[in-house]
């Protein structure tokens, strides 16, 4: 339910944006570059995986119902990112990202505790100083996502619920600014 009496109840992401546009553009932006950036080491895939296990941990339905949405629409299956949020360790996903995943968890939750051995974990399955960077970008970006949506008080859409399989495959070559075009917020 919203905090805010001019927004509808229940409100989405798209309400909240129209209702306060301010920095709404860079913000869409930043959602593509950081997400839909092809020069990224890490996979689309692998990034939405980051934004759903940072949003997830943090208990935001919205983002944890709506990046898991996207982590499915590029193959993973929706009870290896539950699994995800409750224990990397015991998740059946790719060795090689658990490090990268156990990275971006300690950062959400215990963001001052961060050492240089958490990275060097990172660095020792392989992936790249790019690739944290990219990772801690995806981190950085949820965490304040998160804040936004449930300090506004902004509900899950229900289309996160059941996602159809035509509704996955269209995902797969979204952006955000196409939604947000789509849907007004951005010319």
């Amino acid at each position: 339910m919203s905090v805010y009496p001019s927004l509808k109840n229940p409100a989405y992401l798209e309400d909240l944006f129209l209702q306060f546009p301010r920095g709404t553009g860079p913000l869409i932006a930043f959602h593509d570059a950081v997400l839909r950036n092809d020069d990224s080491p890490l996979s689309i895939a692998e990034r939405e995986i980051i934004a759903a296990l940072v949003s997830g941990v943090n208990a935001c339905d919205f983002c944890f119902g709506a990046h898991k949405t996207m982590a499915m629409a590029f193959g993973l299956e929706e009870e290896t990112i539950t699994a995800l949020v409750e224990d990397i360790d015991s998740a059946p996903i790719d060795e090689k990202l658990k490090p990268i995943l156990r990275y971006v968890r300690k950062l959400t939750l215990t963001p001052s505790k961060m050492v240089q051995g958490d990275a060097d974990a990172v660095f020792a399955a392989g992936w790249s100083e790019e690739a944290l960077h990219d990772a801690v970008l995806v981190c950085a970006l949820f965490n304040f996502m998160n804040r936004v949506l449930d300090g506004s008080g902004i509900s899950p859409k229900p289309a996160f619920e059941k996602p159809d399989a035509d509704a996955l495959k269209a995902r797969q070559t979204s952006t955000y600014s196409g939604w947000a075009r789509g849907a007004g917020i951005i010319p």
